[in-house]
């Protein structure tokens, strides 16, 4: 383990954060909110870590980093980041204590959504926009970790993508890979700023249509509203919302393949056929399990339904009902589109679609090999071979969620959280939704949750988003062995 390239990538992470704070103190400077100060405080907090980082490492060089230092790099880099951009909750109006603002940096980071916050629209706008500006930097880095990085640390069934995913994915880890980020930056930026113009022509105004554009890429779902995009009650807006969510739940390698001409890119996938196909059917589902009990009309019933589905399904988190009151077949269906998940190679959280996939395809095959015990049946995806150790691992991962998933949700009930809240908050942490049930609803928050418990859901949450495997595997001891 070459600990000084960790410490030299971990400096330039902690440098690009500290600098990215000056578009909040400019817009804490316009609207003179009194948030410039204790942002600015943070920067320079966050750029002296980082060069206390970087200067004596700087000098590093390598051609190629190892399974362990991708790891390495992967687990520490979103801690560092997650502790210096709790600063600015820490020393503004955001946060009094230190664990809330961590709370609420790791979430948005890790483009989580759930929040400590009891009036958000009594928060300065300069925090508000630095809260869902790193959700937007977090959904960027979550997309370059997934298709550039993961894919070649064997991470859960993420090396699919050395064979299926199309370009612009490298041939080999290399550091060199700010290549294929550039490529996927412009992207990510040209979508956003579609969502933005388009939210400005339905009415909202600049400052709140960064904010969203911000959260609904990265399929965060921070809001500058204490009742998300309820708020706006809109028709219009609810159906831009709906859009770009499934944009964002979708691998982020097709949009590149669109964007050079390739539009049947996104039907050829397995996975976004899949992925697509499930929302269509429990969009339905809800629809018609709603319709008559809550709404008056299948327009309406379908309207909210779909909002909530696809919020959930994409991991985005934003509202525009209260779930709770809905059927309890309705919330169930809602829990269970908390484990599926988006797209691998997208922003979204959760399980992933393509795992789901591969572990249907297992227990078929598992059947079919009952009834014949001698043929030789073998997984495919899009009409490719599934390589074994690619199963065994997608099947190890499975494992491990629902196992930390029970876990933590043991440990959160034993803090005297009722059972419906601690089952949704650790579904909506490992999974990084954002709202659950109970104390936890769409209408509700996290600052109920016991002290302890709120570091449990920072647990869950770094889990959930960097892949498990990444952040448990430095718990194991040969990890450290040479």
């Amino acid at each position: 383990m070459r600990w000084r390239f960790v410490f030299h990538v971990t400096g330039i992470l902690s440098l690009f954060l500290g600098l990215a704070m000056v578009f909040p103190i400019i817009v804490g400077l316009i609207y003179s909110d009194g948030s410039p100060l204790p942002i600015f405080k943070s920067m320079g907090i966050t750029v002296f870590a980082g060069l206390l980082f970087y200067l004596p490492f700087r000098r590093e060089r390598v051609e190629t980093i190892t399974q362990r230092e991708g790891m390495a790099i992967v687990a520490v880099g979103w801690t560092m980041v997650g502790l210096l951009g709790a600063l600015p909750f820490y020393l503004g109006d955001g946060c009094p204590y230190f664990v809330d603002a961590f709370f609420e940096s790791v979430s948005g980071f890790t483009t989580t959504g759930s929040s400590v916050l009891t009036n958000i629209e009594a928060v300065s706008r300069g925090l508000l926009f630095w809260r869902s500006f790193i959700q937007w930097l977090g959904g960027m880095g979550i997309i370059v970790l997934s298709v550039a990085i993961l894919p070649f640390l064997g991470i859960g069934g993420m090396q699919l993508y050395k064979a299926e995913v199309p370009s612009p994915v490298p041939d080999k880890l290399k550091p060199r890979i700010r290549d294929t980020a550039m490529i996927l930056w412009k992207v990510y930026a040209l979508i956003s700023l579609a969502q933005a113009g388009l939210l400005m022509i339905g009415g909202m105004d600049l400052y709140d249509a960064l904010c969203h554009t911000f959260t609904t890429m990265p399929t965060g779902g921070y809001s500058t509203k204490n009742v998300s995009i309820a708020h706006y009650d809109s028709l219009y807006f609810d159906s831009v919302f709906i859009v770009f969510m499934l944009l964002a739940g979708i691998n982020f390698s097709l949009h590149y393949q669109f964007f050079r001409g390739k539009p049947l890119a996104f039907w050829k996938d397995p996975e976004c056929r899949f992925f697509l196909g499930a929302v269509v059917l429990i969009t339905l589902v809800v629809s018609f399990n709603v319709y008559g009990t809550i709404y008056k009309t299948l327009g309406q019933a379908f309207r909210y339904s779909a909002f909530q589905v696809v919020s959930i399904v994409t991991t985005t988190g934003y509202a525009t009902a209260d779930y709770e009151k809905w059927p309890a077949m309705s919330q169930f269906i809602l829990l269970l589109c908390m484990f599926l998940g988006a797209s691998a190679g997208s922003t979204g959280g959760g399980v992933k679609a393509v795992r789901l996939m591969v572990c249907l395809k297992f227990c078929y095959k598992e059947l079919f090999s009952l009834i014949h015990p001698r043929a030789v049946r073998v997984i495919k995806l899009g009409g490719k071979p599934v390589p074994e150790d690619v199963t065994r691992s997608i099947l190890g991962f499975l494992a491990l969620y629902m196992l930390l998933f029970a876990v933590s949700t043991v440990i959160l009930s034993g803090m005297g959280v009722d059972l419906v809240t601690a089952l949704s908050a650790v579904a909506a942490t490992i999974g990084n939704i954002g709202p659950g049930l109970g104390l936890v609803g769409p209408v509700d928050n996290f600052a109920a949750i016991p002290y302890w418990g709120k570091w449990l859901l920072i647990w869950c949450m770094l889990l959930g988003r960097l892949e498990i495997y990444t952040v448990i595997i430095l718990l194991v001891p040969e990890f450290w062995r040479k």
